[in-house]
C-alpha cells in the first residue's frame, strides 16, 4: 500500500500543503534515493527533516501521517505517498520528461524494485554493524509509544510490527554474525547477476540510467563504505558504482557528516580486530 487516503491522515495540516513536499532525513538511505531522483529530474520540492536519530518518526505528529513510522513520505498537494520505490514510480508518471523507465518496462521495473526492496532489512544489518558501529538502538520509551500507537489503518498497524520486532531484537542482541552472513549471501546472489550484465552495458538495464540504478546505488554505497570487496569480486559493478558516485547529484546526497565517518572508521577497526569484518564473513 503506497497511498494513504486523506481520511486516514490524523495530522490534518499536511493536507493543505501546496506543491511537492518530502519528509526525509539526511542519512536515511531511502531518503537519499528520492533526493537523487529529484536532483536528476530537476524537480522543485520542499524538504521537511524528520530526525530519526532523535526518534521524531515516533511522535504523534509523524505517526499521524505514516503509522509505519518510516520515511520518506511524499506529500503532493495534500496527496500522501509512502514507500520509496512506490514514490519513485508515482513521480515518474507525474514527471515523464527525461524518463528513468524505458517505454513498456513499467511492469518489469516494478518486479525488479520489489526484489531490491526485500533486501531492506539485509542492508540494515550491514549498516548497523559497519556504518553505525552498534548505534541506532531505540529508546524503550519511544519504541513503546510506536508499538502502542493505533491508527485508522489496521494493515499499516500490522506492518509496523516488523519494525518493532527488528528494533526490539537489535536492542537485545545487536546484529549477529549469522545475520550478516545471511545478508551477504543475498547481496552476492544479486551482484553475481549484475556483474554479468555490466560486462557489456553501462547500466543495470542497458545503456541508459534507470530507477533500478538509483535503487541499487544506495545499497552499493552502504556496502562500499562498510568494506564490501567490490573491486576484487565484482570489478564491473565497482566501475558502475564509481561512475555514479563521481556525479554530484549522487555524491552530495550520500556524503556522510563527519561524525558518522568517524563512527564508521571506529566500527571498521574494531570489527577487523575481532575478525568480524565483511571480508571475513563473506561467503566462500
Amino acid at each position: 500500500m503506497a497511498t494513504i487516503p486523506s481520511e486516514q491522515i490524523k495530522t490534518k495540516e499536511i493536507l493543505d500543503w501546496k506543491g511537492l513536499h518530502l519528509l526525509n532525513f539526511r542519512t536515511s538511505s531511502c531518503s537519499q534515493k528520492l533526493r537523487i531522483y529529484l536532483n536528476l529530474k530537476k524537480i522543485s520540492w520542499t524538504s521537511h527533516s524528520v530526525n530519526l536519530a532523535a526518534g521524531k518518526n515516533y511522535t504523534e505528529w509523524f505517526l499521524g501521517i505514516n503509522p509505519k513510522g518510516l520515511i520518506p513520505v511524499l506529500v503532493d498537494d495534500g496527496h500522501v505517498e509512502i514507500e520509496s520505490n512506490d514514490i519513485l514510480m508515482y513521480l515518474e508518471k507525474k514527471y515523464p520528461q527525461n524518463p528513468l523507465i524505458d517505454e513498456h518496462e513499467e511492469e518489469n521495473m516494478n518486479t525488479l524494485l520489489k526484489d531490491e526492496d526485500v533486501l531492506h532489512e539485509d542492508i540494515r544489518n550491514i549498516a548497523y554493524r559497519y556504518m553505525f558501529g552498534g548505534l541506532g538502538k531505540k529508546s524503550s520509551k519511544g519504541l513503546e509509544v510506536f508499538k502502542n500507537y493505533k491508527s485508522s489503518n489496521s494493515e499499516l498497524d500490522k506492518l509496523k510490527m516488523k519494525e518493532v520486532e527488528f528494533y526490539e531484537t537489535y536492542g537485545e542482541e545487536g546484529i549477529t554474525d549469522d545475520a550478516v552472513k545471511q545478508s551477504l549471501v543475498k547481496f552476492c546472489e544479486r551482484y553475481d547477476k549484475f556483474e554479468g550484465r555490466l560486462t557489456n552495458q553501462k547500466y543495470l538495464m542497458g545503456d541508459k540510467l534507470s530507477l533500478l540504478d538509483l535503487a541499487w546505488f544506495i545499497y552499493s554505497y552502504r556496502l562500499y563504505v562498510s568494506g564490501f570487496p567490490f573491486r576484487k569480486f565484482y570489478p564491473h559493478v565497482s566501475n558502475w558504482f564509481h561512475n555514479l558516485y563521481s556525479q554530484n547529484e549522487f555524491y552530495k546526497e550520500v556524503n556522510d557528516p563527519l561524525i558518522l565517518k568517524l563512527i564508521r572508521q571506529y566500527a571498521k577497526i574494531t570489527t577487523a580486530l575481532n575478525a568480524r569484518s565483511i571480508k571475513a564473513l563473506m561467503p566462500n
